[in-house]
């Protein structure tokens, strides 16, 4: 039977979203129903509500979520009602060349980015019709229905607000450093904004054991925050490109051998180059708006052997790393929880919006009663 839910609505205009009832239909065949616990407040939701990104809509927002596995449709049997899950906002096929190839980052069978699921449908409705969750999970609500390939059992003892953000912010970071990037012990590394994401490269890069890891961004406080987490060296950047390179190049000795740029901006990410050693790696994590373009000094590139890599959803194979993710917060390896800054309702996710544009906030998640 179709239950009701309490969820965060985006209609496509303005930057703010509608708490409202919408109706959740029974899982289908291969799918299974969430009732969601936590949902984090990402930047890719405010690409979407600033207008930097399109979507269809209705749309109910979030994908950044975990919660209890309520039901499962025929043939589910990955998870059964009861679980623990972290949901994949990149739900792999699991048929095509890249998925058989261990890429379910790059799966081109997903119709997760058109906010479906597998067969077309949602199984979101409200009085005017369909609604569609965002990136085929929609985690700001209070149940969900998603592929059994987005549902990633993890251990009932991880909390639910720490689960949420290895379904993306911890899996994005983490997974840039060692799947992308994968830096070696010893190396230096550079990492240009202390976000919630920022601050999980620099998590990875401890754990991965790179020296030295500098931290920039333009805030004291996240800096700050950035070396409780394990950056080494920081430096506070002025707006100005030069001085945070040789600020960089001073204490990596002539330039990083890897290199973050974790804010999508173009002037960050066309100076990225520049904290580079001869050799070095720079890694494209933060997403810009759409159509934004950077330029870059290619023969500077060429002839110093730089190399950039992009770095989506931190090259994850959820069903592995996520309870990898999960394994490491248990050990004491991740501390997850210092993470989050703000657990707030639902009613409050416009203000947790507000809050991250002026970022004033490390990381808002919201709890669910």
């Amino acid at each position: 039977m179709p239950r009701t839910a309490l969820a965060a609505v985006h209609d496509g205009r303005g930057d703010k979203l509608a708490i409202r009832e919408i109706q959740v239909a029974d899982p289908g065949p291969g799918e299974v129903l969430v009732r969601i616990a936590a949902s984090g407040v990402c930047g890719s939701d405010r690409h979407v509500l600033d207008g930097e990104w399109t979507l269809p809509t209705p749309t109910v927002m979030g994908h950044e979520g975990a919660g209890i596995v309520e039901a499962v449709g025929s043939g589910v049997t990955d998870v059964a009602p009861g679980d623990s899950v972290i949901l994949s906002w990149y739900y792999p096929c699991r048929r095509c060349r890249a998925c058989a190839a261990g890429k379910a980052w790059a799966c081109t069978g997903t119709r997760s980015n058109e906010c479906l699921l597998p067969d077309g449908t949602t199984r979101l409705r409200d009085a005017a019709g369909v609604v569609y969750p965002y990136l085929a999970v929609g985690t700001m609500s209070e149940y969900t229905v998603v592929p059994e390939s987005a549902a990633i059992r993890v251990p009932a003892d991880v909390p639910m607000d720490v689960a949420s953000l290895i379904g993306c912010s911890i899996t994005t970071g983490v997974g840039a450093v060692v799947n992308n990037a994968r830096v070696p012990a010893g190396a230096s590394a550079a990492v240009v904004g202390c976000g919630g994401v920022g601050l999980a490269v620099v998590m990875g890069l401890a754990l991965a054991g790179a020296y030295p890891i500098v931290a920039v961004d333009t805030a004291e406080e996240k800096l700050a925050a950035a070396r409780s987490f394990g950056a080494t060296h920081t430096v506070r950047s002025q707006g100005d490109a030069a001085q945070v390179a040789a600020e960089v190049a001073e204490i990596t000795s002539g330039g990083a051998d890897y290199a973050f740029e974790v804010i999508g901006r173009v002037e960050t990410i066309e100076s990225l180059p520049s904290l580079l050693t001869t050799g070095g790696v720079g890694v494209l994590v933060g997403l810009p708006p759409q159509g934004v373009k950077a330029g870059i000094d290619v023969l500077e590139l060429a002839e110093s052997g730089k190399t950039l890599i992009g770095s989506n959803y931190g090259g994850a194979v959820p069903s592995l790393d996520f309870p990898r993710l999960a394994g490491l917060y248990l050990a004491g390896r991740l501390p997850l929880d210092s993470l989050i800054s703000h657990r707030v309702r639902l009613e409050e996710v416009n203000e947790a919006f507000d809050a991250m544009r002026a970022g004033t906030r490390t990381r808002s998640v919201i709890v669910f009663e």
